[in-house]
């Protein structure tokens, strides 16, 4: 029986949040490229044709692209925006006289 202490917990637990959030930042990527890849197929079809049809893929999944980007960025806390501002306010609060209570 493996022993855990609360610092093995926490690191576990920040293993399994850390390698969550870059699945998802890796998913979206891959989502991305393949969204880049077929509309650019679709475009030149459309285009080979005289017609203009392939902006309503292109629109469609789009919107379906923007809306996974925009999920798994706000819930992984952003490019490391939320990240950086979470820092920046902790040493705020540290270096506020009486931050230890």
């Amino acid at each position: 029986m493996r022993s855990y202490t609360l610092s093995n917990t926490t690191a576990d637990a920040t293993e399994r949040l850390a390698r969550r959030r870059a699945g998802a930042k890796l998913g979206w990527l891959v989502h991305a490229i393949v969204y880049v890849l077929v509309n650019t197929l679709l475009v030149t079809l459309s285009l080979s044709s005289g017609r203009g049809w392939a902006v309503f893929p292109l629109l469609g999944w789009g919107l379906g692209l923007a809306v996974h980007g925009a999920v798994v960025f706000i819930t992984t806390g952003g490019a490391g925006i939320y990240d950086r501002m979470v820092q920046a306010e902790r040493e705020r609060v540290a270096r506020q006289p009486g931050a230890g209570h």
